[in-house]
């Protein structure tokens, strides 16, 4: 790899969100030919791609054919919903999947990576239940006792997840569960609601010689499962970010694959508590792009294609707030930019997504401090002043 001329790799991404779209940009400063691929056409990703195509990768002969026909040199998912048998297959045949397959199916559904930190490897975790016939609810939800989360199996972004404070309200969230699931198997997962004190996101970069090197952890904040803002770095007693640490590099020992991974950690009191984890660039971890020497994206990509990472460094506080749509437009335009930029040390990065749905992630901005404080303030006025609006000339 070391001698291989890195203007003749070729990478394919599977999902062109905006974190695939920095991995893109990334990955063009170092010469590579980049391929996205989507459900919809002109994907952030898309935009910048030397090729794109429009596919359902669920489908593991639409899958398998476009891989094989294209044989890139790396397939990078950066999405969830997608055939793992596909990837199996062609993980088998010599396509180098990142981190790898196995992964990949650990980590898109709730299930088996709960079950591989809880079960197989000991690490402490929210209580929880599986369900997949609406009869069991209620009684698999006692068992766990209310007020509890309810989730699908497999979802993007927080999607189909609610907080259930009584037996009455769970047919509800189990048909918004089941409505925004993804992949073959229609389940939820049911798990305990922890009044946790804090949660942080330890980004996790893996490389090919089995080393595990740590960013300054990330404290973050969501709505409904869904990230609302992020900043680098949160205070963590030494002994918490430790254990972190630790529970960290046994599950990736088990995993076994170089890249990025986002893993996510409750504190409740003096209690460390594992809660999720994903193989990939971490929304949370766009504060990287204005907090760290190297970003998340370009750490996975260096990882994956095993270049050197001297050290990690922090260069700023810094912080995140996304910019959301509050409605529904097929054409709009964003508002206030001008204004936002005027905040001192901050950044709007505009997604590039086609349509706007309400509560749709379309943007986010970021900001620099002389400390978290500043920082988060300077993020949130600077999101404040945006204004996602139709384009209509009838509505100007």
């Amino acid at each position: 790899m070391k001698n291989l001329p890195f203007s003749n790799l070729k990478l394919l991404l599977l999902g062109s969100g905006e974190l695939g779209k920095e991995l893109v940009i990334e990955a063009k400063r170092l010469g590579c030919y980049v391929i996205a691929v989507d459900k919809y056409e002109n994907a952030p990703a898309m935009q910048l791609a030397d090729e794109h195509f429009v596919l359902d990768m669920s489908d593991k002969k639409l899958l398998m054919d476009l891989i094989n026909s294209l044989k890139p040199d790396f397939v990078i998912p950066e999405i969830e919903s997608l055939s793992v048998e596909a990837l199996n297959d062609l993980e088998n045949n010599g396509i180098k999947i990142v981190p790898n397959s196995r992964t990949v199916e650990m980590t898109m559904n709730r299930d088996k990576i709960r079950d591989l930190a809880s079960t197989e490897l000991n690490i402490r975790t929210a209580k929880y239940r599986y369900v997949y016939d609406f009869s069991k609810l209620k009684s698999n939800a006692s068992e766990i006792g209310f007020p509890l989360l309810l989730k699908p199996l497999m979802s993007s972004s927080g999607k189909g997840q609610n907080l259930v404070q009584k037996k009455g309200d769970l047919e509800k969230a189990w048909n918004q569960a089941l409505e925004n699931s993804r992949g073959d198997v229609k389940g939820v997962i049911l798990e305990e609601y922890i009044d946790f004190n804090y949660e942080f996101t330890l980004l996790s970069v893996r490389t090919k010689e089995g080393k595990t090197l740590f960013c300054p952890p990330i404290g973050h904040e969501q709505y409904n499962g869904d990230y609302q803002c992020s900043w680098q770095p949160i205070p963590i007693e030494k002994s918490i970010l430790e254990e972190a640490k630790k529970v960290t590099n046994i599950i990736l020992n088990n995993l076994n694959g170089a890249g990025i991974y986002g893993v996510e950690f409750f504190v409740k009191e003096s209690y460390l508590i594992f809660s999720e984890l994903s193989p990939r660039p971490h929304d949370t971890g766009m504060v990287t792009l204005v907090s760290q020497n190297i970003n998340e994206f370009e750490l996975h990509l260096r990882a994956i294609l095993d270049l050197p990472i001297p050290e990690i460094n922090l260069t700023s506080p810094a912080a995140t707030r996304v910019i959301l749509s509050e409605d529904e437009y097929q054409k709009f335009a964003f508002y206030g930019i001008y204004e936002a930029l005027k905040i001192k040390n901050s950044k709007i990065l505009i997604f590039g997504k086609p349509h706007a749905k309400k509560g749709r992630r379309m943007g986010v901005a970021l900001a620099t401090g002389l400390d978290v404080d500043q920082a988060k303030s300077r993020a949130d006025q600077c999101a404040k002043e945006i204004k996602i609006c139709s384009s209509d000339i009838k509505n100007l």
